[in-house]
């Protein structure tokens, strides 16, 4: 409209007044602890009901909170204006959020009623991306035993190749590729076995096999493929 005015004058009184909103207003959609999938004693004897209840009350939820608390100190930072301290909180940030993501996949990933190997369609990407079941466990296997450190194993569907990749990931966010998706992934962080395992942690990972829930494994395969975006 001819002679309209913006709302950013304010010598135009129709203009309602400006308001700046409070950092937390900006904040929607916090993270939170998921519930467990089942009973914190059901992998056992593989992982003792110890084990998981601290594993997932402490340690998952201190990712959470580490997300959260990371997200309204950017919030703060970006009201005031004052990135000083940006480089710190994107890495504490991206360190939590994709321990908070990783270990909601893996809860999902175990099953009480787990184990046995994978069928159709997933079945044959495995034998055509890693040339056999075998191969493919061999190389996860070895991926999570061999993380430095801390960090995980993790099978994930890389979409510009249109492939399934093996991952071994460092903390939770590094040494991955950029667009890949998790889909089956393997814990080898001190937390997750030292109470029951000790400093074994082959044997930790072994017994693994023995719990992953292939039926998740498949459903994630399948909507990675799907929402496989144009790079």
């Amino acid at each position: 409209m001819a002679g309209a005015r913006a709302c950013d004058d304010p010598t135009w009184p129709e203009c309602p007044p400006r308001h700046d909103p409070d950092p937390e207003e900006l904040l929607v959609g916090l993270y939170s602890l998921p519930d467990m999938p089942y009973d914190y004693g059901a992998l056992e004897p593989a992982m003792s009901g110890e084990i998981l209840e601290l594993h997932h009350s402490k340690h998952h939820a201190a990712y959470v909170k580490g997300s959260n608390d990371a997200l309204e100190q950017l919030a703060e930072a970006r009201d005031k204006g004052d990135f000083a301290a940006l480089v710190g909180l994107e890495k504490t940030f991206a360190f939590n959020l994709s321990g908070h993501v990783l270990h909601s996949i893996f809860w999902n990933n175990l099953s009480p009623d787990g184990g046995d190997r994978p069928d159709g369609e997933l079945a044959a990407a495995i034998e055509e991306h890693f040339g056999s079941f075998e191969g493919f466990a061999g190389q996860l296997s070895a991926a999570t035993k061999g993380v430095q450190g801390s960090g995980w194993g993790v099978l994930a569907w890389e979409p510009l190749g249109q492939r399934l990749i093996v991952e071994q990931v460092y903390d939770h966010h590094g040494n991955v590729g950029q667009g890949s998706t998790p889909l089956l992934v393997f814990d080898a962080w001190e937390h997750a076995y030292y109470l029951q395992y000790r400093n074994v942690r082959p044997d930790y990972v072994d017994r693994l096999w023995n719990l992953v829930d292939w039926t998740d494994v498949t459903a994630r395969f399948d909507a990675a493929r799907a929402a496989t975006p144009k790079l």
